[in-house]
């Protein structure tokens, strides 16, 4: 009966080791010619016939119960002797998302918080905890190793309990047979050598009467939570490879052969850990990346409601958190939003509660009253004198172990860690208690004694209360904002926050309530507040700028924001109107809005004075960025790399075109591109043919999201083209549209093109490659590639002036009565006498100007041709003024009309804002004029007989028709619409 008759289709030899000698498994893909029922039946028996007594269905259940007691609860910051609640009563599911790398963020996690806030959620790939080893849907690769990143208290370590809990529940993922919990705060306590199976038998001792081969013959997984708290090397490059689960070696050589897959390949990983230290872990050894984002707005809410039964006060909670935008964003993190509901609970529920927090400051000095208060009502009777007596003391301990751990980042610690900083470990679990759920004593999953701060920012908060006791020079408030403002990562923003919160009046009386009277220095506020506000007036990058404004927040000093506010809701905001300060200022209004921004556009905003960068923070929070026109430099491009490498920032597209980046700028910025957190779709961009290397380098990239590109008018030559064309024809390049219009290419880099085409023939859809010079045999090429099947190529544009070309008429209606229409009112010249037009609403009565009878959209293709001393050629919304000598009325002089002035030199105009162009008129006095209205492009070129030269490009997002039109600068000078076709 259990001989089952079968083909057998394939064979795979595995190498293995066993006790230290080297053996072979076989694993064989059969096809069974019996019906399927009778092979389940068999295989039933055959799993029961393998384990007697059903032993190794009784050590799994076993191992189920118990970890059902202990993942069950949650403590929600107390220590274990506190008050647990079902976990299942207030769970609520958190934001996972998968995508992305494990590589590392090292910027400071506050902001990190407050860019994901801002993030639209529709973006992203969900994932639900109990499945983050299945693939997506489409997707077929088995997962082995999931990489989950996620920041302080965001809810990294509840989500492994839960995913224990309802395995053991048997709710989820029962085709796991053993699921083992290594924490690293325990691994980091183990010191001896172990193999792979005695390591388990010393965390799961029910273990211990199976061996290696049968243990590991079913699906297991590890989870090691917190690699942000490991203490070990992890030397994945320099560790010997071993096979062998029973072999004795070093714990490190241990894991890094284990994740990377050396022992037990076919065992699943999970590795949660914070951004700064995702990067440990090798790129190839990670299957599936994936990120808990907290709560966002709704789910912040509803964690208030679930926690109280009460309504009215949870009404009450959430009004008040709502309204200060800064509580509101830190509610991101779970462990913030308990935080907020142990104070703001015990605060309305007394019946003075005149001292509602509205700082972060405020709030983390209320906890850790409201946490000494519940310790006095604890341990008064046996320790009320000693109490009294050291809290002050052992705060000043607790506050150095911050403070010196602050730049490690370091969230857990040991017994030696707090005989290092003088705290009396027999004492540990007594000053445990009078912090429950500040510094807390537990054990870990396996019973090891630890002792943490509950959140990275409860640490960075006593760091700060340390230092502000503790020092008393007058100069420490300015010296710690210099010493914030050079750190590259903001490491030390928060903190800044929390020490210049704590000099303020109502912080030093919360203190009183704290410590008793305790002298503390004496600092000048509003100097210090004055200090901050020049050193935002200099040149600082832009993210340093932003977390100035916080700590004049937390200081109560919002005079500059106010200001901008008061412009802002005049309806009257004028960027050349406002300091370089306030300018600054709007731009942390915008990023502190919860409005979400679709389009920022930098234009609306720019002044003469150069200082938009300030301005450039927006980027990071901001879908599509329009950037094109604005005079930004190489300095710039920092900030846009720094967006561009968040991976919470929401930047999909990015228009940088009309710039002035330079080598370096570009250069920065391919780099960026080239970033695996980039997901950047869409670029518009400047582009030097020394940069293409660096652009095709990304390309190449099999994480770049990147998928239409847009150089147009760049000087990249053939030369550009062929390095460019490295990355286009590589297999991993995904890029499905590509514009190349007046880039001046020749046949051999249209060539170059043409052959990347036919070596990655899946994703290119659209290739621009007008006003370029591709050569009769590149057109006949390109256009066999859009008839054969095997190829992607939808449309490629060689050639506009044919494709696009349109005739224009001037319209009589429009003219100035000093101008002349002639040749059927193709040509205009200025003449001595005026003409006898009649009066009509369209017409220019003072300025020498004249507009076509047609309007514009989607592509167009014109050419005019000037003479004598010169004209301006442009186009212009209908709604541009016809009466008067005003700025309104002139042809690139207004937000409605952009035009370029032929003379004996170029410029462009819009806006009152000339460009001049480094061209010399010279020779050909045609111009050709290309509108792509959809695209937001107006391009101008000299035309001669070697063809067109790009003189400039405008972008923009047309929101109207346009109509070509004319300004005749001088008698004798007439202006010609040439016939084209």
């Amino acid at each position: 009966f259990l001989t089952i008759p079968v083909v057998i289709v394939g064979i795979r030899v595995c190498p293995i080791e066993i006790n230290g000698e080297s053996t072979q498994r076989y694993e064989y893909k059969c096809v069974c010619i019996v019906p399927p029922i009778l092979v389940r039946i068999t295989m039933i028996i055959c799993i029961f016939l393998s384990f007697s007594s059903g032993e190794f269905m009784q050590c799994q259940d076993g191992i189920k119960s118990n970890m059902k007691k202990k993942f069950e609860c949650v403590f929600e910051g107390k220590a274990k002797e506190g008050q647990p609640t079902l976990l299942k009563e207030i769970y609520t599911e958190l934001y996972i998302t998968e995508g992305g790398t494990g590589g590392v963020n090292d910027e400071h996690e506050v902001r990190q918080i407050e860019t994901a806030a801002k993030k639209r959620r529709t973006e992203d790939n969900t994932v639900k905890c109990n499945d983050i080893f299945k693939p997506l849907y489409g997707h077929e690769t088995p997962i082995r190793t999931v990489l989950t990143k996620g920041v302080a208290g965001i809810g990294k370590t509840v989500s492994v309990q839960k995913f224990f809990l309802d395995w053991a529940e048997r709710k989820a993922n029962q085709d796991i047979y053993f699921i083992f919990a290594l924490p690293f705060r325990d691994l980091n306590l183990i010191k001896d050598e172990y193999s792979l199976i005695e390591l388990l038998h010393r965390f799961v001792p029910e273990l211990q009467s199976f061996q290696s081969t049968e243990l590991f013959r079913y699906k297991v997984l590890f989870i090691f939570d917190g690699l942000d708290e490991c203490r070990l090397p992890l030397d994945f490059q320099n560790n010997e490879s071993w096979f062998d689960v029973t072999k004795k070696m070093s714990l490190d050589v241990l894991l890094t052969n284990l994740i990377k897959g050396n022992l037990l390949p076919s065992a699943l990983l999970w590795i949660t850990s914070r951004p700064a230290a995702a990067n440990q872990i090798p790129p190839k050894c990670v299957h599936r990346v994936t990120e808990i984002r907290g709560f966002n707005d709704a789910q912040k809410e509803e964690y208030f409601r679930r926690r109280f039964s009460n309504k009215s006060l949870a009404s009450k909670i959430i009004t008040h958190v709502k309204s200060s935008r800064s509580l509101f964003i830190m509610c991101h993190i779970p462990v913030f939003c308990w935080i907020s509901a142990t104070v703001l609970e015990s605060l309305f529920s007394e019946t003075d509660s005149g001292e509602i927090p509205r700082t972060l400051t405020e709030m983390y000095t209320h906890f850790l009253i409201f946490q000494t208060g519940f310790k006095n009502d604890k341990y008064m009777k046996n320790y009320e004198i000693k109490l009294n007596k050291h809290s002050k003391e052992f705060l000043l301990k607790l506050g150095k172990l911050a403070f010196d751990n602050l730049e490690r980042g370091y969230l857990i610690f040991y017994e030696q860690d707090l005989i290092e900083n003088n705290i009396d470990v027999a004492e540990a679990s007594v000053y445990s208690g009078v912090c429950t759920e500040v510094f807390k004593e537990e054990y870990g999953l396996y019973q090891e004694k630890v002792y943490c701060f509950v959140h990275l920012s409860i640490q960075e908060y006593l760091a700060a209360l340390y230092v502000f006791l503790s020092n008393s020079s007058a100069d420490l408030l300015t010296t710690a904002v210099d010493q914030a403002l050079e750190s590259k990562n903001g490491h030390l923003d928060l903190y800044l926050r929390f020490l210049l919160g704590l000099s303020t009046d109502s912080s030093k009386t919360l203190l009183k309530r704290l410590l008793g009277q305790t002298r503390t220095s004496s600092h000048n506020i509003e100097e210090t507040a004055q200090y901050i506000k020049e050193k935002i007036q200099d040149y600082l990058s832009p993210e340093r700028t932003i977390n100035l404004f916080h700590c004049l927040n937390e200081m109560g000093d919002n005079s500059l924001v106010e200001e901008v506010q008061r412009h802002l809701n005049s309806g009257r905001l004028s960027a050349e109107d406002l300091s370089p300060a306030q300018y600054s200022a709007l731009a942390f209004v915008m990023l502190m809005s919860n409005e979400e921004l679709d389009v920022f556009d930098l234009k609306k905003f720019i002044r003469s004075d150069k200082e938009h960068w300030r301005l450039l923070p927006v980027v990071k929070t901001s879908k599509t960025a329009l950037l094109n026109s604005c005079e930004l430099t190489e300095k710039c491009c920092e900030a846009l790399v720094s967006a561009l490498r968040s991976n919470s920032s929401p930047l999909r597209e990015l228009d940088l075109s009309d710039n002035d980046l330079q080598d370096s700028g570009v250069k920065l910025l391919s780099a960026g591109l080239w970033d695996s957190q980039c997901k950047l779709r869409i670029l518009r961009s400047v582009l030097l043919e020394k940069c293409c290397e660096v652009l095709a380098t990304a390309l190449r990239s099999n994480s770049s999201p990147l998928r239409e590109l847009d150089l147009s008018d760049n000087d990249l030559q053939d030369s550009g083209v062929k390095l460019l064309s490295a990355g286009l024809g590589d297999s991993q390049c995904k890029l499905e549209v590509l514009r190349l219009s007046g880039c001046r290419v020749t046949e051999e880099g249209c060539s170059s093109l043409a052959s990347a085409l036919r070596s990655n023939p899946s994703y290119l859809r659209e290739l621009d490659l007008s006003y370029n010079h591709p050569g009769d045999t590149v057109v006949r090429l390109l256009s066999a590639v859009l008839e054969n099947p095997s190829f992607k190529l939808e449309k490629v544009g060689v050639q506009f002036k044919e494709c696009y070309s349109c005739q224009l008429t001037l319209d009589p209606n429009t003219a100035n009565r000093d101008l002349s229409l002639s040749e059927g009112n193709r040509k205009v010249t200025w003449e001595e006498e005026e003409q006898p037009y009649p009066d009509h609403p369209e017409r220019f009565d003072c300025r020498l100007q004249v507009l076509c009878r047609e309007s514009l959209t989607g592509r167009c293709y014109w050419e005019a041709e000037w003479d004598g001393g010169g004209a301006g050629i442009g186009v212009t919304y209908k709604g541009i003024k016809r009466k008067g000598n005003s700025a309104d009325c002139r042809l690139g002089d207004n937000d409605k009309s952009w035009s370029l002035s032929c003379s004996n030199s170029y410029s462009v105009w819009h806006n009152k804002k000339q460009t001049v162009l480094p061209i010399e008129a010279s020779g050909s006095r045609t111009v050709g004029v290309y509108l792509d209205w959809g695209a937001g492009a107006l391009s101008f070129y000299r035309v001669s007989s070697d063809g067109l030269t790009s003189l400039y490009r405008f972008t923009s997002s047309f929101t109207e028709p346009l109509c070509p039109g004319f300004w005749v600068y001088y008698k004798n000078s007439p202006v010609s619409l040439c016939m084209l076709g």
